[in-house]
């Protein structure tokens, strides 16, 4: 996996606990990327490396620089270092941008609708995508759904006003849980993003046979989104979704004990004792061994290893990637079923 680094030269609060990474573009051979990717940034705290994927809020052919948004999580060690810590002109290692919740051109014209759904730090992607389709004016129309607690909580607040007055074609209609809300203002609406809402707002915006949508947020907005969307007889090849969280349920680790684990990694063999609850990525990071890894929620291949003796139980995926060989596990969703388990990585 190729890797850059890569000059901060602002950094831009969206809201007290929102802060998007201004990058300076390398001079000489730019970083090309999707607009819906996701940039993943490697620091080190205290000794441990530390990996994490944030989507792009910039868009190609539209922002000078590369931006990426990170939303403070409680007890988070690395979002709060970013936000507490990183100051401008520091550098930055990343990996190439990775992630496939992208526009797929092949299925929009000039007649699509483009419906965006988002919930809290989920609107990340989902403005990259915003500012790409106006711009290039690839669709007759975008509409973006975001769901907040208040209105403080909004995060791209002022872009999102500023590109309802720059482009005719782009509305956005916000659902707040925590606020009273004016009956002059039909734009914004009180409580969640709920099945209910999701009816309404597709009847107020006409024709639902030439949407195309995209959801990204918590797993439950996903659910009641895309059910009432099928029901509405959207085809589910029109309904894209951006996975940042894994959902494991707890039935499938009936069988799942702790195990120790063996890890090969440059000519080493490491053991490792895996929780029950803890996939082996999670064990060996603890341990403090240098693996690589990136999205976590087994898409991008970054953390597959070579299942070399034992068996291994995959739980919180539903489809494994087609390029992932027979003798290959994702580590990020791999927990031991057998004792004898060894895995050997790059």
């Amino acid at each position: 996996m190729q890797t850059f680094t890569l000059k901060v030269i602002n950094l831009r609060f969206e809201t007290k606990d929102a802060l998007t990474i201004l990058f300076k573009q390398p001079a000489f051979k730019k970083i090309k990327y999707l607009a819906g990717q996701y940039l993943t940034l490697i620091f080190r705290i205290n000794g441990r490396r530390y990996i994490r994927p944030y989507s792009f809020s910039s868009a190609p052919g539209v922002d000078a620089h590369l931006e990426v948004t990170i939303k403070r999580v409680p007890g988070g060690i690395v979002s709060n270092h970013i936000i507490d810590q990183l100051k401008v002109n520091d550098l930055v290692e990343v990996m190439e941008p990775m992630g496939d919740f992208v526009l797929s051109e092949n299925n929009l014209s000039s007649k699509t609708h483009l419906v965006l759904w988002g919930a809290g730090s989920g609107v990340t992607p989902l403005m990259s995508i915003v500012k790409y389709a106006l711009h290039e004016n690839i669709v007759s129309h975008v509409t973006l759904v975001y769901g907040n607690r208040k209105e403080e909580d909004i995060i791209f607040s002022s872009k999102i006003t500023e590109l309802k007055e720059q482009y005719n074609q782009f509305s956005a209609i916000h659902f707040l849980t925590q606020a009273v809300i004016s009956n002059n203002n039909p734009n914004v609406i009180q409580g969640r993003i709920n099945p209910d809402n999701v009816l309404n707002v597709m009847q107020n915006e006409g024709s639902i046979y030439d949407t195309i949508h995209y959801i990204c947020g918590p797993t439950g907005l996903k659910e009641s989104v895309k059910s009432t969307l099928l029901k509405l007889n959207i085809e589910p090849k029109r309904i894209y979704s951006e996975d940042f969280e894994v959902v494991r349920d707890p039935a499938e680790f009936e069988n799942i004990i702790t195990r120790v684990v063996t890890i090969k990694k440059d000519g080493l063999r490491l053991s490792i004792e895996v929780v029950k609850g803890k996939s082996i990525l999670e064990a060996g990071l603890d341990a403090m061994i240098d693996m690589s890894y990136s999205c976590q929620t087994g898409n991008c291949l970054i953390c597959k290893g070579r299942l070399i003796e034992g068996q291994v139980k995959t739980i919180g995926i539903e489809k494994l990637p087609e390029s992932l060989q027979q003798n290959e596990c994702l580590l990020c969703n791999s927990f031991p079923l057998t004792d004898n388990v060894e895995i050997e990585i790059d």
